[in-house]
């Protein structure tokens, strides 16, 4: 199946904090977004979440995952925010409740094709005790 998507990241830099720190933090989780730095915030779009989605995969957190996708998920698409130092590790730990105090990566994922849901089911997908359910099996 062809995926559409536009995925949109975004990362405040405080004054106490590196920029190229915060851009590894972002390449970590997300290695093909284009990065951009401007008015005191990290940038970046990309066109996939395959790596992200392998993430998942390999923390074995796809039920988190999906709960999270699913609880802002509309028509259009959904968002997220993950902690910026579990991320500098390449490890991927949603942000839940208040903003951390240096900020969040915020990602905004906007779904052309196919649907919302069988692009979450892609990267995410239903598990039967922490294994991946092939959906056509």
């Amino acid at each position: 199946m062809i995926y559409s998507i536009d995925v949109r990241i975004e990362a405040p830099v405080n004054d106490t904090e590196v920029t190229d720190r915060v851009a590894d933090a972002v390449r970590h989780v997300f290695p093909e977004a284009e990065l951009t730095f401007r008015d005191g915030r990290l940038v970046a779009e990309t066109h996939t979440l395959d790596p992200f989605s392998d993430v998942l995969h390999e923390q074995e957190i796809l039920d988190t995952a999906r709960r999270v996708f699913f609880e802002t998920a509309d028509e259009d698409g959904f968002e997220f925010a993950i902690k910026k130092q579990p991320a500098f590790e390449g490890v991927v730990t949603f942000a839940v409740g208040s903003p951390d105090e240096l900020g969040d990566i915020d990602v905004s994922v906007t779904v052309r094709e196919p649907d919302v849901e069988s692009f979450i089911d892609h990267i995410a997908p239903r598990t039967e005790d922490g294994v991946p359910i092939d959906p056509d099996a």
